[in-house]
């Protein structure tokens, strides 16, 4: 049955909220950000590789970034590569995924996952996945899970889902980042759930979902010849690719799909989205002060994080509720209540500083 299962690993983002560590040569999913030793990319890798053999998972990512993937995760074989020549969302290279997996495997069911995810629970992630592998395999149907929401986020997307006894459900819509109030509404409600960005299917479902709600996609990617897993491959994609629509597959297809379903899940997510997303997930001393890579004093400090290159001394005095972040020539000190801010911190920053610092 493991010999169906494939992953795909979506690498292809710059971060650029967790600037100035984060960036584009050298993205956040690279970095080891919570100071376990290991890279995002490594550990959601060793995560997914518990249950889908190491041949049978592919990152999509940047052309850029192939060597600091195979750097990575050495294992790897450069057909286990997808690398987008142009920047097009997630519809075009889940697409390209699905009909290389397709061409390789029909049987194949699909797991498709963020490089740059917290996961605290993973035997759970893993039972989670494997519950949704078994009822994509029997059923034409499109999945994500839904993450559990324990306070009214406006940062995610909602899914609500109808109310019946079946553990994996049906979903009646998506709604895009909420205000505040509507938020608590949904929370209130007891039927929505975090969209995590994280989805399950059938190659040949996924497939046959594209043909219908994005066929001029289709018509770009699927070659009448024998294209995907040859040595044609990299050409026709350079060739090709950039001719792909820039769209999510949320709007392209989960939104316009009448088979979509949810699983709902606690396994302990946090999608590491700035680094006020960071701070809340790293150990803290008695006055909630987080830090990663320095050697710091505090004095009169609380609530702040510190992020430095490996063994910085810092002194900290007098502040309160701060990100402190320091990489080579570059510090960044920003109020935690304002990490939002921190791209078009890195925009001005690119604009005085120059390109190389961004």
């Amino acid at each position: 049955m493991k010999n169906n299962y494939y992953a795909v690993i979506m690498a292809g983002g710059v971060g650029s909220r967790f600037w100035p560590v984060s960036t584009h040569k050298f993205p956040k999913q690279f970095h080891d950000m919570l100071g376990t030793g290991q890279s995002l990319i490594q550990r959601t890798f060793e995560r997914i590789n518990e249950l889908v053999p190491t041949s049978n998972i592919l990152i999509a990512t940047n052309a850029s970034y192939e060597k600091l993937v195979l750097q990575q995760l050495p294992q790897l074989s450069n057909k286990q590569l997808l690398l987008e020549p142009a920047m097009r969302n997630t519809a075009p290279c889940i697409l390209y995924a699905a009909l290389k997996i397709y061409n390789q495997n029909p049987e194949a069911v699909m797991l498709v996952a963020p490089s740059d995810h917290w996961i605290k629970d993973e035997g759970e992630f893993l039972r989670n996945i494997t519950t949704s592998f078994k009822a994509c395999a029997e059923d034409d149907i499109l999945m994500t899970l839904g993450i559990q929401p324990d306070h009214p986020n406006t940062g995610y997307g909602y899914i609500q889902f109808e109310k019946e006894a079946s553990e994996i459900k049906k979903v009646k819509n998506f709604t895009e980042k909420p205000n505040l109030k509507k938020a608590e509404q949904f929370i209130t409600s007891g039927d929505f759930l975090w969209n995590a960005g994280i989805f399950i299917w059938s190659a040949k479902s996924i497939i046959t979902a594209f043909k219908k709600y994005l066929p001029e996609m289709i018509d770009v990617l699927d070659s009448n010849d024998p294209i995907y897993n040859t040595d044609f491959e990299d050409d026709f994609i350079k060739k090709n690719y950039e001719k792909c629509e820039n769209i999510s597959i949320d709007f392209g297809i989960m939104e316009q799909a009448k088979n979509v379903h949810v699983l709902p899940v606690d396994f302990g997510w946090n999608d590491l989205g700035t680094w006020g997303s960071l701070y809340g997930k790293l150990k803290k001393d008695d006055n909630d002060n987080a830090v990663v890579g320095a050697n710091v004093i505090f004095r009169d400090a609380k609530g702040n994080m510190i992020k430095t290159e490996s063994g910085k001394r810092v002194v900290i005095q007098g502040l309160e509720d701060f990100i402190v972040v320091e990489k080579k020539d570059v510090i960044m000190i920003c109020p935690r209540k304002d990490d939002q801010d921190i791209k078009q911190i890195m925009a001005e920053a690119r604009d005085s500083f120059g390109k190389k610092y961004i």
